[in-house]
């Protein structure tokens, strides 16, 4: 028995655990431009980020819903339209994949896959309430 024509891995899990996995690897890369995880789990994940950054590329109301659903988070969603994909300057090729070397554990292969491009978030300024004078009051 062959395997061609099947695409995509299956991580020993359930249709439903490794969508879950890979969505949450997706939204803690979009939330944090980079994370250390297995090299297949990486390779696997860039597939599906790649698609989202590129209907995030070209707007609209409907592809925004379409990151949505995908994505189960609205945090990360709107993090990918206005932070991320701002700070991208290519068409494709958005995502590297980095061989960091083997799990203590059990020997994975471990790989941090992050953007490209430099992305950086302007933290807004906190402006903190200016103190009021202290009156002491005098003992008679």
């Amino acid at each position: 028995m062959h395997r061609h024509g099947y695409k995509g891995r299956k991580f020993g899990r359930e249709t439903d655990q490794r969508k879950a996995l890979l969505r949450g690897l997706i939204c803690a890369l979009i939330l944090n431009h980079s994370i250390n995880t297995t090299l297949t789990k990486a390779k696997e994940m860039r597939r599906y980020t790649e698609k989202l950054v590129t209907l995030a590329k070209k707007g609209g109301l409907a592809n925004r819903r379409l990151i949505v659903a995908r994505l189960d988070s609205m945090q990360a969603a709107a993090h990918l339209i206005d932070i991320v994909v701002p700070a991208i300057k290519r068409d494709s090729g958005y995502l590297r994949i980095k061989s960091i070397g083997y799990r203590k554990g059990d020997n994975a292969e471990m790989a941090t896959i992050a953007f490209v491009d430099e992305i950086t978030v302007a933290k807004p300024e906190v402006k903190k309430p200016a103190a009021k004078p202290v009156v002491k009051k005098e003992k008679k």
